[in-house]
């Protein structure tokens, strides 16, 4: 094994990483064996399994996949050792411009001069390589390997460069893992929102538009849903609701700093000869509201909200359905407070983002992210704020682990990846500690001796965005939200032409008593209701035929396949008030 490799076990990061990346020098070698003419690019281990970008002179197929699987078997079972050599960089590029390997060349010419050029052999297979590496090809499991996709990708990301072929892999230390794994990705693909969001009528894109999501009217009921929590919950802890423009000037996001570290994002216009910019940000808003009027300490902290619909310039290859659009309705809010305050409201936040996590079954870890090379302030700044950061998170017995350069241009962060139901993680919730923006825009307070001193302030998200959040919370539930937020929480079916009537009084009773409700009038059999009422994923179906109608009572299906029976609409109309009241997960 490796020396840089000090636990063998596929729990361990590094391991697992190493192994994969093993996997991917394994799948070179079998190719090459089989098509000796395909150049190789480059073939990295990442978060799940690996990747290699090759050049071929065909579009690799199911039945080539297939066919480099066998022969990565076939390697597996002759054991090959990893030996590592380096050459001198005039060598190193000799040698692989004697193997026909352009791109290998081209990466050793990129290298600093006085960079170690090292590689990796295995058999008759040599790879230019950093490492680190398996000992010997026989410690991958040769039945627990699976190439799972063959995508297009140029050459070093660049459009003006060649397209390449990047196949994809994935390998486990045991068939079962690979098996489970696989079952999981099935399992995604069932849940996968956009597909989701059609079937249900959730939301929908358009070429005519893309990147920009259409709230399709069950969709917006969902939408308000959200929204109508988050308000419920801000005004319970302490926050006022602000709205500001969508467009602002330019002077603004120079000020502000987004002008020099964010402008590609941003959409621009010029209106009366100046320029604007469409906000990509809610945070500069906030600032002129709190500049509107003097401020002094019994102030603060002063909690602004505000669902801040932003406009963000993502490439067209970065877009993904509900979880990468362009634009956004960001559940933000801003705090301005004291630096003898960051403690517990940092605290206080991170109560928030519990109570709110809990509520949908989304347990989460935090990260602390810290000064990035692209930042504005002082070291020393920095360190303070990541000190406040780490302080109060551990204060609270809450565990975090760093991401070293990974924070905001303008400060660090605490990031919330909340885990859904198919143990994936997603950034969502985020506290970042900005003792920047406020000193930039000038802002101040008067202290409790009279004296002036520059609030800091901090920017929270919960949700992330709504879109995201419901793009993620659409997979986790699979479709079938609980139903205080399912978008229909009763349909009535009715049996027969003879009990529409009775089907529209009943529908009107749980309308008046604000629930949200459907009645399926049409001319089908009782069944296809059934199957289709549960297809939509409807929390709760009252069927009702002629018994029904004589005993003025509703017979009450879930969406599970349970039978409730025959009961009153006022025991009905109960059960289903305490379900939506308490919020739970059916």
């Amino acid at each position: 094994m490796s020396e840089e490799i000090k636990e063998f076990s596929f729990e361990n990061e590094e391991y697992r990483q190493t192994y994969w990346h093993t996997c991917s020098h394994i799948m070179a070698q079998a190719v090459k064996r089989l098509w000796p003419e395909v150049k190789l690019a480059i073939g990295p281990s990442i978060k799940e399994g690996w990747y290699y970008d090759m050049d071929a002179p065909f579009a690799f197929t199911p039945e080539h996949m297939t066919e480099i699987e066998a022969e990565m078997r076939k390697i597996c079972k002759e054991k090959l050792k990893l030996e590592r050599f380096e050459l001198p960089r005039e060598e190193a590029i000799k040698f692989m411009e004697e193997k026909g390997e352009p791109y290998k060349v081209e990466l050793i010419q990129d290298l600093p001069e006085d960079a170690p050029i090292s590689f990796y052999k295995q058999g008759e297979f040599t790879d230019l390589c950093a490492g680190p590496h398996l000992d010997s090809t026989g410690r991958v499991k040769g039945n627990a390997i699976k190439l799972l996709a063959c995508n297009a990708a140029y050459w070093r990301g660049d459009s003006n460069r060649e397209t390449l072929q990047r196949i994809y892999g994935i390998a486990f230390p045991k068939k079962e893992e690979l098996d489970a794994y696989l079952e999981r990705i099935e399992e995604a693909k069932r849940r996968d929102h956009r597909k989701l969001g059609k079937e249900l009528g959730l939301f929908a894109f358009r070429d005519e538009a893309p990147g920009f999501p259409f709230y399709l009217p069950k969709g917006m009921v969902l939408k308000n849903t959200l929204i109508d929590y988050w308000r419920q919950v801000h005004k319970k802890w302490n926050y006022v609701e602000i709205s500001t423009p969508q467009i602002m000037k330019r002077t603004l996001w120079e000020t502000s700093g987004h002008w020099d570290h964010y402008k590609d994002n941003m959409y621009t216009t010029v209106i009366d000869g100046e320029d604007f910019a469409i906000k990509p940000m809610n945070c500069p808003g906030s600032i002129l509201v709190y500049e509107l009027e003097p401020h002094s300490y019994r102030d603060l902290p002063l909690r602004y909200g505000e669902l801040g619909l932003v406009h963000r310039h993502e490439l067209s290859g970065a877009l993904h359905g509900m979880f990468r659009v362009r634009c956004f309705t960001q559940d933000d809010a801003h705090i301005l407070l004291a630096k003898d305050q960051i403690k517990d409201e940092v605290i206080r936040i991170a109560r928030l983002f519990d109570e709110v996590y809990s509520l949908f079954g989304l347990p989460y870890k935090i990260e602390l992210s810290t000064m990035p090379e692209d930042h504005i302030g002082t070291r020393e700044d920095w360190e303070k704020a990541e000190n406040a950061l780490a302080d109060a998170i551990t204060s609270i017995g809450k565990e975090y682990v760093v991401n070293p350069g990974d924070g905001a241009f303008y400060g660090p962060k605490l990031d919330f990846h909340i885990q859904d139901s198919l143990g994936r993680t997603w950034q969502c919730g985020t506290i970042q500690l900005d003792y920047q923006l406020p000193g930039r825009f000038d802002l101040e307070y008067t202290t409790s001796d009279g004296g002036k001193d520059v609030p800091v302030m901090i920017h929270r998200v919960v949700f992330g965005s709504i879109e995201r959040f419901i793009g993620i919370i659409t997979e986790h539930f699979a479709g079938a939200f609980p139903a205080w937020l399912a978008p229909v929480q009763v349909k009535i079916l009715p049996v027969t032409d003879r009990a529409l009537d009775y089907a529209k009084d009943l529908s009107d009773a749980l309308d008046g008593q604000g629930f949200r409700v459907e009645v399926d009038d049409r001319n089908e059999k009782i069944g296809k209701k059934i199957r289709e009422a549960t297809l939509e994923k409807v929390p709760y179906m009252i069927v009702v035929g002629d018994r029904d109608m004589e005993n003025k009572t509703v017979s009450v299906r879930t969406r599970a396949g349970e039978d409730l029976g025959a009961m009153s609409l006022e025991d009905f109309t109960a059960k289903l008030k305490e379900v939506v009241d308490s919020k739970v997960i059916q």
